[in-house]
């Protein structure tokens, strides 16, 4: 297994020193300290060499000059030139084996970003592939954003979208921050923090789902140590205490795995190794027990030498010693999204002692340490990198969709937060009644699965099935179930509340676009009708096709958007006619004195037994409505009355009793009357607001002898509020539900009679 960061002399050390010195067969050194001195042209040529002998000699010598001399005098936190970091980077790239071009990219990633050289001078001196790299790796600089978690999320968009074009962008990113991360205790202690932070968050769970294990724990470990020191110190303790004592335990485990893998004619390489820190530390916090309890801090290797064997082997240790229930997974069958294949099982093996086991191929112990990585990137034969995972590696096109996905977000602390949600998780899987396998996150729901298996899917699904059985949406899945998604068309968007059930960024990013599309339709619609009434009572010709040829006057691309954006009150409906029509001069309200006309659409408001030629009837049920909707907030209205909507751009419409007083303050803008109709359904009655005032005698009780009429009469009492008149009488401003006009008014007729009373009047807000 290669090391990222060991030359192959440090490697030849090792193994030296192993056959000397007893060590765990699999453990792995910790992360070396900065070389003493800087690696020379020919060290890296060398490196290159030694997996590619056709390697382009003259590129990486004229990339390390270049490079060298652009950094110049420059430094890095630790004193060491600042050329160094670069030059690590394309060591780590080294030992992961990568083509000519990865290796250059790795030596000039920060010569754009930190020196005087150019995306341009790159090209010309390199070409454009390398500088296509190099650019890909450059942060975005002069953001003018309002938080640091908006900056950080601009930078990864744009790294994810480079990504997407070249999967060495990843390669080299990656590299470079594990080796910010080994050099990290020379920065600055509050930059050491979020940098940190940073790689757990981010960069540590993106080389997970790249397969990149090695380099995935090392980033886990330095970050801990960083963010938690005292906890690293101390599991650190207990795993050399532990190594210590059962030293000969592991070589015996091994000895007796492979003796019996021998015994049945297999030829297998076994070797046990301990799980990292933080992989502990998480474990113990998420089970919430203390080390000692932990079983499973030692797992065994076993490699084969083929596929067959991988079973054959399975089946050995199965007839060989007890199984631990539910701790066998066969990632053979079923992959991991990271194109990780392995059998995993648990056993009380040799001495009583509980062996966790992993069983693979060289080539699957290659993908599952090495990830994406472990392709030949360096062979001229395969075609563009890029092209060749497309082809085969499932991680990636994980990624390449997920960054479809993400890119759709609107604005950057929801990419950020989406970006998360798809990098943190462990895999559930389940099937579809057709046996199709789909892989979600530990905690998924039914929404989730909804959405993985189609888009269409998730915005229409109103009910389930989990193996067999009827199950609410946001029920958690479990490995094996078959999910049952049912659908209808009459929903066409899902409910918003279901972001927040969600568990996968696809499936709230799409529950987040299906919102704003539906209430961005609905201000379209609205917005439609305002522009629309205007034409009318200007007696203008509307059409869409002229609108469209004024588009550029009102800065929106469709007349979709213009529309939305009269609904949202950004654009005035004046606004679009003068857009139209250039000569267009709005109409005012002529007033004479102190008396103000009605306004056209105000008269055709009036109680009406139809609708006025060309108003609009907006059927409406209550609260129901496809539009927002409200009722006047002083009084409300009931079924009875007669109505007339206003709308109010960016709210909706507002439902006013014609009666109202506040209609006087819409009597200049006749676009916005609406004349609507009540539409209730008398089989399912239900209750509406209503506002009364009383005013009742001051003596003890009769507050309650009011509620009680009130109660009698099967009204409902949403909110009292008391003034107190005179020394004799107190007023109740009383807020009512009832079910019609002919309720309420036989509530205030019923309280007229009582003698306590002295007035009762309906408000109209």
């Amino acid at each position: 297994m290669v090391v990222p960061g060991h030359t192959p002399q440090q490697m030849q050390a090792a193994a030296e020193s192993a056959a000397v010195a007893p060590v765990l067969p699999a453990e792995r050194p910790r992360p070396p300290k900065p070389r003493s001195r800087m690696m020379r042209q020919y060290d890296l040529v060398e490196r290159v060499r030694s997996y590619n002998p056709d390697t382009n000699e003259d590129l990486l010598n004229r990339a390390y000059v270049y490079a060298m001399k652009a950094h110049g005098s420059q430094t890095r936190a630790s004193g060491d030139p600042y050329f160094t970091h670069p030059l690590e980077v394309a060591a780590i790239l080294t030992d992961l084996k990568l083509d000519d071009a990865t290796i250059v990219a790795a030596l000039l990633h920060d010569t754009i970003e930190d020196t005087e050289a150019t995306r341009a001078e790159i090209d010309r001196f390199f070409g454009p592939e390398i500088g296509a790299l190099v650019e890909g790796l450059t942060k975005l600089k002069r953001l003018e954003l309002v938080s640091r978690e908006a900056k950080q999320a601009e930078n990864l968009r744009k790294l994810l979208l480079a990504i997407a074009d070249d999967v060495r962008v990843l390669l080299v990113k990656l590299a470079d921050r594990l080796h910010n991360m080994r050099t990290l205790e020379f920065v600055p202690e509050a930059s050491r923090r979020r940098i940190a932070e940073e790689t757990l968050d981010i960069y540590a769970p993106l080389a997970g789902r790249m397969g990149m294990q090695e380099m995935r724990e090392e980033l886990e470990d330095l970050s801990f140590r960083t963010l938690d020191p005292q906890a690293y110190g101390v599991v650190m303790q207990r795993l050399d205490a532990l190594a210590d004592r059962n030293r000969n335990l592991i070589g015996e485990i091994e000895s007796q795995l492979a003796r019996k893998f021998r015994d049945h004619g297999l030829t297998a390489r076994v070797f046990g190794r301990r799980k990292r820190p933080f992989s502990i530390w998480t474990k113990m916090e998420r089970k919430s027990i203390g080390f000692e309890q932990l079983s499973d801090i030692f797992g065994f290797r076993v490699i084969m030498p083929d596929l067959e064997s991988c079973y054959r082997a399975l089946g050995i240790v199965h007839t060989t010693w007890p199984v631990v229930p539910g701790r066998f997974k066969d990632y053979i069958s079923t992959p991991k999204q990271n194109d990780y294949r392995s059998i995993h099982t648990t056993v009380i093996g040799p001495g009583k002692q509980r062996v966790e086991l992993q069983i693979r191929t060289e080539d699957m112990d290659q993908i599952a340490e090495l990830g994406i990585a472990a392709h030949a990137f360096y062979k001229d034969d395969i075609g563009s990198p890029t092209e060749l995972l497309k082809r085969e590696s499932n991680a990636f096109a994980w990624l390449r969709h997920t960054i479809g996905i993400l890119s759709e977000s609107a604005n950057p602390e929801e990419f950020l937060e989406h970006t998360k949600l798809e990098l943190f998780h462990d895999q559930v899987f389940c099937f579809t009644p057709k046996g199709k396998l789909i892989a979600l996150p530990r905690h998924a729901n039914v929404i989730d699965f909804a959405y993985a298996v189609h888009t269409d899917v998730g915005n229409s699904a109103v009910g389930c099935k989990i193996n067999g059985k009827f199950a609410a949406l946001s029920s958690e899945l479990q490995n094996g179930d078959e999910v049952e998604v049912l659908t209808s068309d009459a929903q066409s968007a899902p409910p918003s509340a279901w972001e927040t059930l969600a568990i996968t960024g696809k499936a709230r990013a799409a529950i987040r676009r299906a919102t704003r599309t539906a209430v961005r339709d609905q201000y379209a619609g609205l917005g439609r009708r305002i522009v629309e009434r205007l034409f009318e009572r200007t007696k203008l010709e509307y059409a869409d096709d002229k609108l469209k040829g004024a588009l550029p006057r009102l800065a929106r691309a469709s007349i979709e958007d213009v529309m939305a954006a009269v609904g949202r009150g950004e654009i005035k409906a004046s606004d679009v006619a003068r857009a139209m029509y250039p000569d267009y001069k709005e109409e005012r309200v002529v007033r004479y004195g102190a008396k103000k006309t009605a306004a056209p659409a105000a008269k055709a408001a009036a109680p009406t037994a139809e609708p006025a030629r060309g108003a609009f009837a907006i059927p409406i049920s209550g609260l129901n409505s496809g539009l927002p909707v409200k009722f006047a907030p002083n009084g409300g209205a009931v079924p009875g009355d007669r109505i007339v909507g206003i709308v109010t751009p960016g709210e909706g419409i507002t439902i006013y009793p014609i009666q109202s007083p506040a209609l006087k303050d819409f009597e200049d803008e006749p676009e916005r009357w609406l004349d609507v109709r009540w539409d209730v359904d008398e089989t399912t009655p239900q209750r509406f607001p209503a506002r009364i005032k009383v005013e009742n005698v001051n003596e003890p009780g009769s507050l309650a002898q009011v509620a009680t009429v009130i109660a009698e009469h099967d009204g409902n009492i949403d909110n009292i509020s008391m003034s107190r008149r005179s020394p004799d009488f107190t007023e109740l401003t009383i807020d009512l539900e009832v079910y019609d006009l002919k309720h309420l008014s036989a509530i205030i007729n019923q309280l007229r009679a009582k003698t306590i009373v002295a007035r009762v009047d309906r408000v109209n807000g």
